[in-house]
């Protein structure tokens, strides 16, 4: 199964193909990433058990299913 393009992959390929090859620097693009990542996997979270600053003590199993979840739809970073 081919992954799906996160936004951020999106806007790296845009720029790298109409501007220059890395014309982001890799730092910037790996801090985007984790942010987008951490964004997804919180906003599954909120939608399986409620919104929750805590989730990640109360709800650790969800958590791991959600990180699963990602990796499986937009591949391992």
């Amino acid at each position: 199964m081919e992954n799906k393009q996160t936004a951020i992959d999106y806007i790296v390929n845009v720029v790298n193909s109409c501007i220059a090859p890395d014309y982001i620097p890799d730092e910037i693009i790996k801090q985007a990433k984790q942010m987008e990542k951490e964004q997804i996997i919180k906003s599954i979270i909120d939608t399986i058990v409620g919104s929750n600053d805590i989730y990640d003590k109360e709800y650790p199993e969800v958590r791991r299913c959600a990180e699963q979840y990602y990796n499986e739809t937009y591949g391992k970073e």
